[in-house]
């Protein structure tokens, strides 16, 4: 974390810290229905104010277009208070006299929830002038949004380039289990990478095959490569229109010595359907009428062989149709076999992507992995290689 200014480079006591925060949180009836993300901020806000700092969070909600009482974090300001067990205030703008109104009235320790940073079109356009009426607010900012660190807003990154700039203890955490996926790792670095389609991945495999020594593809997005090599995939989901992409990576993956691992036998149905009637194939024997929705057992078998070999592995994607019986056991084992592994030591675990996190929880193995990101977006821009502009108004 060297690279990086974080709250144990701060002075927070007695000053305004600007904290940006992601409360983008599901919401039902003006409940909220879970409160991953809330939690994942509590120690930042918690240090700051217990350290004599003045807190005032920026978020957003939703995507508004103006002003919309319906996109209001007012809701999530009662939830936070809920959840960090003392008083969080609102004020029912993010800047001006009403906002500046409220940090007026702080005292040490004191928390302020501001309105949606959304209801001003100056956000997403990282307005100058937006970014100054912000900036009024704080003397110290601090970024403990990971996953929106890939926009370029004005509570992401402008007020990083204005006011003295740290990362909290969640953005923190999320670096340090990054550097050691892909910047540093411990080798050997294996990446698995499933999901539907190649064509949404196309940035993250080249960039993978350039930095991993084996990628493990699953999922719909291995049948592509599978159709490619000149095998019959028989009804399964397939973008036949890539097959010239996916030899392309394959070829830039042996150019950099990086093995591609895909499935040698798939478990098959007819219909896309719980418990349908399923059998499992060779991959080059897969029926006209049938289609892959989970890798089989012998290249669950390979998989695990090559989380065997790995100190580090990156994942991102299922392996299979994981959200429906029986074609989640691929995805299940292997991200248990991973869970193990990390347990007793001999694995750095790095888990990101919505479907991912959401397997993983499946699987009753995300709270074994090193770390799992939530990040969404952000994540899967930094497995592509690409800078963070949240992150980058943050180095040293």
């Amino acid at each position: 974390m060297t690279a990086f200014r974080t709250l144990d480079q701060a002075d927070v006591k007695g000053k305004r810290v600007l904290v940006r925060v992601d409360l983008n949180v599901p919401m039902d009836n003006g409940k909220v229905t879970d409160a991953t993300r809330i939690e994942r901020v509590l120690p930042t806000i918690q240090e700051i104010a217990d350290k004599g700092g003045k807190v005032i969070l920026l978020a957003h909600f939703g995507r508004p277009k103006g002003r919309d009482p319906k996109e209001s974090l007012k809701p999530v300001a009662e939830a936070l208070s809920k959840h960090l067990a003392r008083h969080v205030s609102f004020a029912d703008d993010c800047i001006g006299e009403v906002a500046q109104r409220a940090v007026a009235a702080l005292r040490s320790e004191d928390i302020l929830l501001l309105e949606n940073t959304r209801f001003h079109a100056g956000e997403e356009k990282n307005d100058k002038d937006f970014v100054t009426e912000l900036a009024k607010l704080g003397d110290i900012y601090v970024n403990d949004a990971f996953s929106a660190a890939h926009r370029a807003h004005a509570s992401t990154e402008g007020l990083a380039r204005v006011l003295p700039a740290y990362a909290g203890r969640t953005m923190q955490a999320e670096l340090d289990a990054l550097t050691k996926g892909l910047e540093a790792p411990a080798r050997p670095l294996v990446a698995i990478v499933g999901g539907a389609k190649v064509s949404s991945k196309i940035d993250l495999l080249e960039n993978l095959v350039a930095k991993v020594d084996a990628l493990v593809i699953g999922g719909g997005m291995a049948n592509t490569f599978i159709h490619a090599s000149g095998l019959n995939v028989g009804k399964s989901l397939a973008e036949k229109d890539l097959a010239a992409t996916a030899l392309r990576i394959i070829e830039k993956a042996r150019e950099a010595n990086c093995a591609i691992i895909l499935p040698v036998d798939g478990v098959c149905a007819k219909e896309f359907k719980a418990h349908a009637e399923n059998h499992t194939y060779g991959i080059d024997a897969i029926p006209d009428d049938q289609m892959i929705l989970d890798v089989g057992s012998q290249s669950v078998e390979r998989i695990n062989a090559a989380i065997n070999d790995a100190k580090t592995l990156v994942w991102n994607g299922p392996l299979g149709a994981f959200e429906i019986a029986p074609f989640d056991q691929g995805t299940v084992a292997a991200a248990r076999h991973a869970a193990q592994r990390t347990k007793a030591g001999k694995l750095v675990s790095v888990a990101g992507g919505g479907d991912t996190v959401a397997a993983l929880n499946h699987a009753g193995v995300a709270d074994d992995f090193s770390y799992v990101s939530t990040a969404g977006g952000a994540f899967l821009e930094w497995l592509e290689g690409k800078a963070l502009p949240g992150v980058e108004a943050l180095r040293v």
